[in-house]
């Protein structure tokens, strides 16, 4: 069969997405027990906007894995999940709607929520269909499914059986804008222009003493004044009170080493709270406690006149009043990090609040060779790991202050204050919708409901459960966990990559899986660093850039940077994955009229040509070096290794050799077609895992009646055939590669067509061995040279003279 003159990708493609659906080519067989299982913790994208360039990008990574394993006879199971409950998708919301969940009510906004993320779940699997991603759609989940509850609510159940879940009220890292705790790991730098404002503190006796602060604003919250133990120029002052400039209220002048000597004037006052070393000097130095900021990031009573405004207009009014009487004595620019929340920017505050805690300061060193046991892609990627675990200073703290997630179980007797969990039978429960099925100990009837919400990675760190079905499908489960590989972002190791690690030691003491796959970021090509759902970024939406130029052509992209790196979304390489992909169907298609009717021989070769054997020997080499970087989860090389091949050895080189005797009717002939249905399948297949749109095409076309299997994604990875592993092969095949390139460069220089012809070429030798081998390929070289007579001779008529060198053979044109 011959293949059409051109392919469509805008036909093809959507076609064959159907075929491989209906078919179920990507479905895992939970019955099979004959070949081994690769299962894959996909990370679920958070519903928070569209999805870019940048989630191709990742999440293509994962696809040329899994196709590769599958092709090896694992028997694959790669999901999809959505991580829809949370903060980031009542933020959506609330931007998408204009509306704020606290003036729709609770119920009104959590249908909202329901409705947006399942609207946009099914724009998120268009994409991922459309771009080829061998999702089994079957094995799908919601992080806000019931599914999903249940387990996430159980976890909690698990662990505060165990003592390590714990409510506490205690200063806690808050988000004005969101009204939410949040968690360390939810935390971001942000570089930012501040001033330093130099305040005068009166010491009892009438001395001043100098204090510089960014944060004037929190003045009415000023509990000490703390310097360092060492620092000789305020060792006469220790012990001392100081007076608050403006406010007022005398406090301590104490020490501790963690007041930096180099810091603005040296003396530092500490407020509850501006950090977490105000924090730290709370608890340390038992200080009492002067609330300044609520929660919604506006001044408390506490700050007399200034009441109720927001902080920034606070601070100005604040900064007037000072200046007024005097008691501001300087001020200097400065840059200075501020900490914020990553999903919105904003500066984060400490307030004292009641919350939801899972201990982990106290399993740090356990969690640390967790760490150790998994395989990290790229290696390095472990020590940012590690180096998350050595420098948590906080429990994490799993409670919201939201309405859209996964409900505590819980509920609090009014009698005595006791906490009281919803049985195991009963999950997933809302305690706001209902009471508990059972009387206090104390007797008392009368609860108040836990009203709060589950942090989001409480429940996508239960990930490997939830789409294992460990609490619904024993026999799946039992399959699948440990899983063989976590793909992911490497801005969230310290979260999710962090919490899944915690919660599978904690309920399972096993790591969830045994390999980690961390991509880089898609960069945008205007400069704003990395794209995301909420900002924007990218030169175009990613299935506009699909019908451009195709599926494949995008995946080629993907597929040019390995794990761990970031890269530039670059249109200019996708028009050359489009460029790749006509030129692998050219070749298909002028092979094809060679093919057909061709039948692999089996065990029994026909005559092969010097080049013939080359080719192959090249091929073996490229099976071998692919597998063992793709087993090595290098995807990005092995790719660039098939593509070199293919361009350079194949389509240049070979197949403009072989020509004369594809098109002949002789022993040569069967040679040249034979070599060319094995090196066409095999670069098929090498190449399936990234463009599997139009390798599918080919094969089914070309190949799959001959091969057995109705799809080229079932089938069998390339092996390394020790009958075509010739070293002597290969090094001859450079010789003959070696001519060609000389023979093209002479055309070249003296302005001929690369198909000219030339009357006579000579190659001059003195190995024997060499000059026979060199015979066998006169027809190859006539081929490829476009010579009408070839010579080889030891040394040259004298009316030739050598003009080109290629390894041992010097060329002569005449």
């Amino acid at each position: 069969m011959t293949l059409a003159k051109r392919y469509n990708p805008k036909t093809v493609e959507p076609r064959l997405e159907m075929f491989w659906q209906e078919q179920g080519i990507y479905h895992f067989d939970l019955e099979d027990e004959s070949h081994p299982v690769y299962s894959i913790d996909t990370p679920p994208p958070t519903v928070s906007g569209h999805l870019h360039l940048g989630h191709v990008y990742s999440y293509s990574h994962t696809d040329f894995v899994a196709r590769f394993w599958r092709m090896n006879g694992y028997n694959v199971f790669y999901p999809m999940g959505y991580d829809d409950n949370g903060l980031p998708t009542e933020r959506l919301v609330e931007a998408w709607e204009g509306i704020r969940a606290t003036d729709v009510g609770r119920e009104a906004f959590i249908q909202r929520c329901l409705a947006v993320s399942e609207e946009a779940e099914k724009d998120y699997q268009a994409l991922w269909q459309r771009l080829g991603l061998s999702i089994d759609w079957r094995y799908s989940y919601r992080t806000i499914d019931t599914l999903a509850r249940r387990t996430s609510q159980l976890s909690f159940l698990d662990l505060y059986r165990r003592g390590w879940v714990y409510r506490k009220e205690a200063p806690t890292i808050w988000c004005p804008e969101c009204r939410t705790a949040i968690a360390q790991a939810e935390l971001n730098d942000l570089e930012r222009a501040s001033t330093f404002y130099t305040l005068a503190f009166k010491v009892e006796g009438g001395a001043i003493l100098e204090i510089a602060t960014t944060r004037p604003e929190l003045l009415p919250a000023c509990v000490a004044v703390f310097v360092h133990p060492t620092d000789a120029r305020f060792t006469s002052l220790v012990g001392k009170q100081v007076q608050v400039p403006y406010f007022g209220q005398w406090v301590p002048i104490l020490q501790d080493p963690g007041a930096d000597p180099e810091k603005g004037t040296g003396a530092v006052m500490c407020c509850t709270f501006g950090d977490t070393a105000d924090v730290t000097w709370w608890y340390t130095h038992h200080l009492p406690l002067r609330v300044a900021i609520d929660r919604a990031g506006q001044m408390t009573e506490m700050a007399g006149e200034f009441a109720g405004l927001p902080l920034l207009q606070a601070r100005q009014r604040i900064v007037m009043a000072l200046e007024t009487q005097g008691l501001l004595l300087g001020r200097r620019a400065v840059s200075q990090s501020v900490r914020v929340h990553e999903r919105c920017d904003t500066p984060v505050e400490y307030v004292v609040t009641p919350q939801w805690f899972v201990r982990v300061l106290d399993f740090k060193e356990q969690l640390l060779k967790a760490g150790e046991q998994v395989h990290w892609h790229p290696a390095y990627m472990e020590t940012r790991f590690q180096e998350w675990v050595e420098n948590l200073n906080w429990d994490w703290c799993i409670s919201r202050q939201r309405y859209f997630g996964v409900t505590f179980p819980v509920w609090y007797c009014d009698a005595c204050g006791a906490v009281i969990t919803a049985g195991e039978d009963e999950l997933p429960v809302d305690p706001t919708t209902r009471g508990p099925s059972h009387p206090c100990a104390c007797g008392s009837m009368q609860f108040t409901p836990d009203e709060d919400v589950m942090d989001t990675w409480a429940t996508s760190s239960l990930s490997p459960q939830i789409v294992g079905q460990w609490l619904s499908n024993p026999a799946l489960y039992a399959k699948v966990y440990p899983f063989s590989l976590r793909p992911q972002a490497h801005e969230i190791i310290r979260t999710w990559a962090f919490y899944t690690i915690v919660k599978s030691m904690y309920h399972f003491d096993t790591v969830p899986w045994t390999d980690a796959g961390i991509s880089g970021w898609g960069l945008s090509p205007e400069g704003f660093g990395k794209i995301s759902k909420s900002k924007g970024g990218g030169p175009m939406p990613p299935l506009e850039m699909i019908e451009t130029y195709s599926a494949d052509a995008v995946r080629y992209w993907a597929a040019s940077t390995g794990f761990g790196k970031d890269a530039v979304i670059s249109e200019e390489k996708i028009q050359i994955g489009a460029k790749l992909v006509t030129k692998l169907w050219n070749v298909a298609r002028f092979s094809s009229r060679f093919l057909e009717g061709h039948k692999p021989g089996g065990e029994a070769l026909p005559p092969l040509s010097p080049a013939d054997r080359w080719i192959l020997a090249r091929a073996q080499s490229l099976i071998r070096r692919t597998t063992e970087l793709f087993q090595a989860y290098d995807y990005a090389a092995a790719k660039s290794e098939v593509e070199i091949f293919f361009w350079r050895d194949l389509a240049d080189n070979y197949l403009e050799m072989a020509k004369l005797r594809l098109y002949g009717a002789d022993e040569g002939s069967t040679g040249a077609k034979a070599t060319l249905y094995r090196i066409l399948l095999s670069v098929l297949k090498l190449f399936a895992p990234f463009l599997p749109y139009v390798t599918e095409q080919i094969y089914g076309e070309l190949f799959a009646e001959v091969d057995g299997i109705f799809s080229i994604h079932l089938s069998r990875w390339p092996q390394v055939d020790a009958r075509f592993e010739d070293e002597d092969a290969l090094i001859f095949g450079d010789t003959l590669v070696e001519i060609a390139t000389a023979v093209r460069r002479y055309k070249s220089e003296h302005n001929l067509a690369l198909g000219a012809e030339l009357t006579h070429l000579y190659l001059a030798i003195e190995d024997a061995a060499l000059g026979m081998l060199l015979r066998e390929s006169v027809a190859d070289l006539t081929s490829i040279t476009r010579a009408q007579n070839i010579d080889i001779v030891s040394a040259f008529p004298t009316d030739v003279a050598p003009i080109l060198l290629a390894g041992n053979v010097h060329i002569g044109v005449k």
